[in-house]
């Protein structure tokens, strides 16, 4: 028998052996490859590499250096995931997984992995590095994606590149307003993003890199789909953005330099003008700053003699205002609650570095906010607090670390705390933001900004930049902080543009006021109309703080969301969706006359005039430079918005009647009604309203629809009063049966039956119909449009 060779099998065996060692890819037999639920597990040597189908469009990679996973950071909230619906094939090679959304493969030779959408067309692929373990994340993509999320703006940045990525963007919460997160996206379908404290992406013509990752192990997330389920995705891994209490949806004037009285006669005196109000925050003021025995924590009898017995708080209560305060990431060192930080090492880095503070003139140290006992010791001298008339939290300065997480941290200890105390929903403004902040009730603003109108345009690039990272609550200092008072055109134009945002907030710095009348009485009535507009649409405002929490959306988005594939929206700043069916250009140049719109494709129609424009266009939109009291607002063909009218404060008296405007469009379109108590977390258990409402324009009719409604809350408002605009015809039948027919829409809203009334309004012709509000109704208006 002839004597076998054995040298090529051990030289085999060796090079196996070389290559398990220095991590050198090859090729893996399909027996090899563990499948579990929706994730494939490829052995690599010593380590493992686990691909796993979270959502049908979300997939997660980990190189998992030794076989083991790594620490998560904060930036993720989810890491339980019930196994996707999706097919693997393990015996192909690549590996293919595939939902109904995106398809995975994963190359059995090199071990890299490429992510493709439902249609096959590859999104990002693995570069065919031999390291991916101490490399960070190494991806190709098509020549010209346009890149988006990552970073956003301080105070003092030039922020020249508005909201498009490019280059070298380090990844970092930042100080004074900025926004961050190892988040990038495009508009060509896809998100990546990475666990990670801190970062640097790389963006190239065709490459997209991630480098300086904290974690040993490499874990990335690759989402599929439009901006919108991108954004969605990444609410799912990071952490819901949690509602905010409806009187958060209004106004909140917010001072430094005030006393009770003072605080009184203001408030007297929105009430006394009908100009509405909810929220008053308070600086400095309301703490005993600077006082032992806790004075970081409780009320300044001095100037709030009413405060600590909770006399102040019934008294705001019953002018509908909630009071709010500031909080510092610092407290005194030689205090007894300085002792009790030393004793119980809850300093930052250990021991207590004191330093100046600027408003007591007494040494002060920084809390440790990433230990959960200062998180707990903290929460609870805020019990007190909670107890007499503090509603939310304005928490500033903790960004001067430079620490990515002691920000989130900070509101962490504030939201948990407040969760495990009362069933009252927390609310909070930040002053930076780091990707998973958001998950608890994490609002921001953009810091210590300067008046003046090229400081109020530039906050436009800043707050679209922190929605595209993943901040749907955003807000500014109304007015500016720095740079003295703003003039009246300022403080009114500014007003009108602050009313289109998330949070809508005023404030200046140490004994400025930023009331509307305090600018005379021009820019008071333009801020008061753009105040009672913001009022009239908090139904539609809400509804979409619900999708922010179901979504990760809320009510402003770039345009690009909605039309990525418009090139002229790329990097445009200028305006934005206010929901799916408001566009809003505010006025941002001083004694404009007029101001430059781009109208996206689709029909427009002017909220204030009834002028229809076509888009696909920019437009010269005349201002009034005189009364400064025009909005450049657009409504979408299609909108249905639902409204009401304008109260003083949220909740001032049930809301009988909500009017829903409908301009129908000859695709159909839909809107999520969306209502709950407003001010607990029971909507958690469920205890919500949500009805959808469909309209469609069929040429010879409208068809309306009202879905089955879901949820156990019971509404205040009793009917949908809804205003089909472009049609006026008597004949409206409901369920098939005809409608009773009113003489006038005044009779139609005195009436105690579902009925409709015709009539006009700036739009033209309008047909009422008046139903219960949470019935399935089928709604036909006959008639065509008129010509």
């Amino acid at each position: 028998m002839k004597k076998l060779n054995k040298k090529p099998a051990l030289i085999v065996i060796s090079v196996l052996l070389i290559a398990c060692v220095i991590g050198i890819a090859f090729y893996i037999d399909s027996k090899a490859i563990k499948v579990n639920g929706s994730t494939a597990i490829i052995p690599d040597g010593n380590n493992k590499i686990s691909v796993q189908i979270c959502a049908n469009n979300i997939v997660k990679i980990n190189n998992l250096v030794d076989g083991k996973e790594g620490t998560h950071t904060e930036v993720i909230g989810n890491n339980t995931w019930v196994p996707a619906k999706v097919t693997i094939d393990k015996s192909s090679n690549p590996i293919i997984m595939k939902t109904d959304k995106m398809i995975v493969k994963i190359d059995k030779n090199t071990h890299r992995v490429s992510v493709y959408n439902k249609k096959g067309q590859l999104l990002v692929k693995e570069q065919n590095t031999k390291d991916v373990y101490n490399e960070g994340v190494k991806l190709t993509h098509s020549s010209g994606d346009k890149f988006y999320g990552i970073s956003g703006y301080s105070v003092n940045d030039d922020a020249s590149a508005k909201i498009l990525r490019s280059d070298n963007v380090d990844v970092s919460a930042g100080t004074q307003g900025y926004s961050g997160g190892p988040f990038a996206w495009s508009t060509k379908g896809y998100g990546v993003l990475v666990d990670s404290d801190g970062g640097t992406f790389n963006i190239g013509n065709t490459n997209l890199t991630f480098s300086d990752s904290s974690r040993k192990d490499t874990e990335y997330y690759v989402f599929a789909g439009t901006p919108t389920d991108i954004m969605g995705a990444v609410a799912k891994v990071s952490g819901k953005s949690p509602m905010y209490p409806k009187w958060a949806m209004g106004f909140t004037n917010s001072q430094w330099g005030i006393n009770e009285n003072q605080l009184i006669d203001i408030v007297n005196t929105y009430r006394k003008k009908n100009i509405p109000i909810d929220n008053y925050t308070l600086d400095f003021d309301w703490k005993a700053w600077g006082q032992d025995n806790y004075g970081e924590f409780r009320w300044n009898d001095t100037k709030f003699p009413d405060g600590s017995s909770g006399k102040l708080k019934q008294m705001m209560d019953q002018k509908g205002i909630k009071l709010t305060g500031i909080m510092k990431p610092r407290i005194h060192v030689n205090t007894v609650e300085g002792k009790y930080a030393t004793d119980h090492k809850l300093w930052y880095g250990g021991t207590a570095v004191p330093r100046n503070d600027y408003f007591s003139n007494k040494p002060v140290g920084d809390l440790n906010f990433a230990l959960a006992s200062t998180q707990k010791w903290f929460f609870n001298n805020c019990k007190k607090a909670i107890d007499t008339g503090i509603s939310g939290w304005w928490n500033d300065e903790a960004d001067e670390l430079k620490d990515n997480f002691q920000f989130m941290n900070m509101e962490k200890a504030l939201y948990e705390g407040q969760r495990s105390y009362n069933d009252k929903r927390v609310w909070s403004i930040n002053r930076n933001f780091y990707l998973g902040s958001q998950r608890y009730a994490y609002g921001m603003w953009s810091g210590d900004i300067s008046t003046g109108f090229s400081s109020m345009a530039a906050q436009r690039q800043r707050m679209l930049s922190a929605i595209d990272v993943g901040e749907p609550k955003w807000g500014m200092d109304t007015g500016g902080f720095n740079g003295g008072d703003p003039d009246p055109q300022n403080y009114a134009r500014w007003m009108e543009f602050s009313a289109f945002v998330p949070i809508f907030r005023v404030h200046g710095n140490q004994n400025e006021l930023r009331q509307p009348w305090v600018f005379g009485t021009t820019a008071e009535a333009a801020a008061t109309k753009a105040i009672r507009l913001r009022y009239s649409l908090i139904p539609y405002i809400y509804c979409y703080d619900r999708r922010a929490y179901e979504g990760g959306v809320g009510i402003v988005k770039p345009l690009i969301f909605d039309y990525p594939n418009d090139a002229k929206v790329a990097n445009y700043v200028d305006a934005w969706m206010f929901g799916d069916y408001l566009l809003v250009s505010p006025v941002v140049d001083e004694d404009a006359t007029s101001v430059s719109i781009y109208l996206p494709a689709g029909t427009w129609t002017d909220y204030f005039t009834g002028k229809v424009y076509q888009g696909g266009q920019t437009i010269n939109y005349a201002v009034n430079k005189d009364t400064w009291d025009d909005i450049p607002l657009f409504i979408k063909n299609g909108a249905i918005i639902p409204n009401q009218d304008y109260q003083n404060y949220v909740g001032e008296k049930p809301v009988a009647n909500l009017y829903v405007d409908i301009f129908p469009d000859s695709k159909k379109t839909s809107f999520n009604y969306y209502d709950d108590d407003g001010s607990t977390y029971k909507y958690e258990k469920g205890v919500y309203f949500k009805q959808t409402i469909s309209a469609q324009d069929k040429t010879n009719l409208v068809q309306v629809n009202l879905d089955k409604k879901t949820g156990t809350y019971t509404p205040d408002a009793k009917y949908y009063i809804l205003k089909i605009h472009n049609r006026k015809t008597s004949e409206v039948k409901l369920n098939n049966a005809a409608l009773s027919v009113k003489a006038s829409y005044n009779e139609l809203l005195n009436s105690d039956e579902e009925c409709i009334a015709s009539g006009n309004d700036v739009y033209g012709d309008v047909t009422y119909v008046k139903v219960n509000l949470g019935n399935k109704d089928n709604i036909i208006v006959n008639g065509a449009k008129a010509k």
